[in-house]
């Protein structure tokens, strides 16, 4: 999990992030990046890509990243608005981008997770499969993943007929049935397919009660 972080530091990096993302997928809500500085000799018993971890131990490994002293760490949110209007890809650069610039520390060399982001001015190693090879694209996907967990069920609080508390927004039957009865929240992606398709079959309704009457 350290393998990409040495060859890093033994090709003349000073300081190392990772880099990694939660939500391109959903439905609805935001896009979150997460970028992180490790201490060169860290290590960690049970830290892996957060997909493979429990909702509790992602919690707990958030709490010690981000309590950690000399773990630097930032993250990057880009909402709806900006995931319609330059679509998903675009929209996940930016996110990390803000969450590298909010590093309290610059680094000389990035490690992200799938392939390369050619909008990110920084020298990178993209590494397929990075979340679960390296501790530093790792810490950032957990990082990533509960903040957006947390902020998906503030939305959850405003709108609890969308269930975002259970599916975190991604299209589950439960959030399609939900999309279907009450139409897209202002937190909907609407130039996601599934979205735009209940969208344009409301307007079509719609159409057809107003000639019928």
């Amino acid at each position: 999990m350290l393998r990409f972080e040495r060859q890093a530091y033994q090709n003349g990096a000073a300081v190392i992030a990772g880099v990694d993302e939660a939500g391109r997928g959903p439905l609805a809500g935001p896009v979150v990046a997460a970028a992180v500085i490790l201490p060169r000799a860290y290590h960690h018993a049970t830290l892996t890509d957060s997909k493979q971890l429990t909702a509790r131990q992602r919690e707990t490994i958030y709490a010690e990243l981000t309590g950690h002293p000399d773990v630097v760490w930032a993250t990057g949110i880009i909402g709806v608005d900006i995931i319609d209007r330059d679509n998903i890809l675009q929209a996940t650069g930016q996110a990390m981008l803000a969450a590298l610039r909010a590093l309290s520390s610059q680094p000389d060399r990035i490690l992200v997770d799938g392939r390369p982001v050619r909008t990110l001015p920084y020298p990178q190693t993209a590494i397929v499969g990075g979340d679960g090879l390296s501790f530093s694209i790792a810490a950032a996907s957990v990082i990533a993943k509960v903040t957006r967990d947390r902020l998906m069920l503030e939305l959850h609080a405003q709108f609890p007929h969308y269930h975002f508390a259970q599916h975190k927004g991604y299209g589950t039957a439960d959030h399609l049935a939900a999309l279907r009865q009450f139409g897209a929240s202002p937190h909907h992606r609407r130039s996601f397919a599934p979205v735009r398709h209940v969208l344009e079959l409301a307007q079509t309704q719609v159409a057809t009660s107003h000639r019928e009457n």
